[in-house]
């Protein structure tokens, strides 16, 4: 049932990564003369846009007068870096290197992590280049507003990169940007705070629309990427579909309303196209799968101070997902073959992805890519990952349902959202399920930009 279920999962992977790398997006010349918008809400899993208690009437009507979905499959893991990285290059995590929200470091054995870029800037994390490095390439000018995998990136020529901390946007985004939005009366020194606040969202999606506004009042860039963060918060805590779930997609949606709002008042009015996607959908759990239990009662732990850590291997979670770092090379082979039949027999893993199938779901193996793992775990809903070690159980409860993702993508509840909206568009084209590489080549033939060796393709060419 398992391998039935985990084979239906792949199909539309499969289709994308099969013929990847040898699509290009080529156009005669840019086009200075528009705009695209992309918004990305975290975590507003497409099955909100059908759901009658989602009160979002501004994406439903972008829906109804544009272009529309019938689910965007994100990549697996299905985290946020790792998806944000994807709508930014159009090919998949094992090619553009950002492969989750963290990863091993093989030679170190110490977790890297990539969620709100506090190790690399902009180009050490990246394998390719992006869709604002072919715009800015093009003389086309770009932004980010609290857009991942952006830290110190030299091709925006406005950033507030994704990062919490007080002076992260004057260190490692547009310092000059800043002080603009600073002086025209915009709490951005007040950001940071916020991020460190439970409910701290709510305040911080209304500043990134207002950011948004400016830029496109002011400044009319070709190409504005804003990441709203409030939706994931919320269903982390409560979950999918509980009532702090819908009152937030329904604040989404009157940040989406702003948004709208900006475009009509600015100058490119007539000429601005808006996609608004989310990165993931989200499954409700209540019990807890423990991988490093396994891994220290086969004594491949080490133990130091009382404390369990890397061995010979270890097992890093990304929520519904998992990926397990073989770390003794001369048993590789038959310690992975090992693992792969014990972890197919723990309560609530719905398929162990060895490495005849890492490809398949747009990973790489880690002889190509180091910061990949040996084998990817993937859970069943209403079950996620720990990094406990300790304890004799694999699995055990928690005393409330929380959310998350991470799962396979390519699931009713995990598939993300996608919108396309602006001129030339037939009001309620049908686009199917889309893939979430197809994102950054939309963007590049709506601009009329390069998009070399990409694993998507357009979903309109207005």
């Amino acid at each position: 049932m398992k391998r039935r279920t985990f084979q239906a999962c792949l199909l539309a992977i499969v289709a994308v990564t099969a013929a990847g790398g040898f699509i290009t997006t080529r156009a005669a010349e840019p086009r200075k003369d528009r705009t695209v918008v992309l918004v990305s809400v975290d975590g507003l899993a497409h099955f909100y846009l059908d759901d009658p208690r989602a009160d979002m009437p501004t994406i439903r009507r972008l829906a109804k007068e544009g272009a529309s979905a019938r689910g965007m499959v994100t990549v697996f893991p299905s985290v946020t870096w790792a998806a944000h990285a994807t709508l930014s290059t159009g090919v998949w995590p094992g090619k553009h290197g950002v492969i989750a929200n963290d990863f091993l470091d093989r030679q170190t054995r110490q977790k890297v992590t990539l969620l709100c870029d506090p190790v690399y800037d902009k180009e050490q994390a990246f394998r390719v280049p992006t869709i604002y490095d072919a715009a800015y390439k093009a003389g086309l000018v770009t932004a980010g507003v609290l857009w991942p995998v952006t830290r110190n990136a030299r091709t925006l020529h406005y950033s507030a990169p994704d990062m919490p901390g007080d002076d992260a946007w004057t260190q490692f985004g547009t310092p000059s940007w800043i002080a603009e939005l600073r002086k025209m009366g915009l709490p951005v020194d007040s950001h940071g705070r916020w991020c460190r606040e439970s409910g701290g969202g709510v305040p911080r999606d209304w500043l990134y629309t207002r950011m948004t506004r400016q830029l496109l009042l002011e400044h009319q860039p070709n190409l504005v990427m804003i990441h709203l963060v409030e939706p994931d918060h919320v269903q982390h805590r409560s979950g999918p579909r509980s009532d702090d779930a819908y009152w937030c997609a329904s604040y989404a949606d009157d940040r989406i309303r702003d948004i709208v709002d900006a475009i009509a008042a600015s100058p490119h009015a007539r000429s601005t196209y808006l996609i608004v996607c989310s990165d993931h959908g989200f499954f409700p759990y209540q019990k807890l799968i423990q991988p490093n239990v396994l891994l220290r009662k086969l004594n491949l732990l080490e133990e130091k101070d009382g404390k369990f850590g890397p061995g010979k291997a270890w097992c890093m979670s990304q929520g519904g997902g998992a990926g397990v770092y073989i770390l003794d090379e001369a048993n590789r082979s038959a310690l992975i073959a090992q693992l792969e039949k014990e972890f197919q027999q723990v309560e609530g893993i719905q398929a162990v992805i060895g490495p005849e199938q890492i490809e398949k779901v747009g990973q790489a193996l880690p002889e190509n890519e180091p910061r990949c793992p040996d084998l990817w775990l993937a859970a069943e809903s209403g079950y996620a990952f720990s990094e406990t070690a300790t304890g004799n159980d694999l699995v055990v409860s928690r005393p409330s349902v929380g959310g998350t993702h991470g799962y396979l993508p390519d699931q009713p509840d995990m598939l993300a959202m996608c919108v396309v909206w602006g001129p030339g568009i037939n009001p309620g084209t049908d686009l199917g399920k889309v893939q979430i590489v197809d994102i950054a080549p939309t963007i590049a033939a709506i601009l009329g930009i390069d998009l070399p060796n990409v694993d998507g393709k357009p979903l309109v060419r207005p």
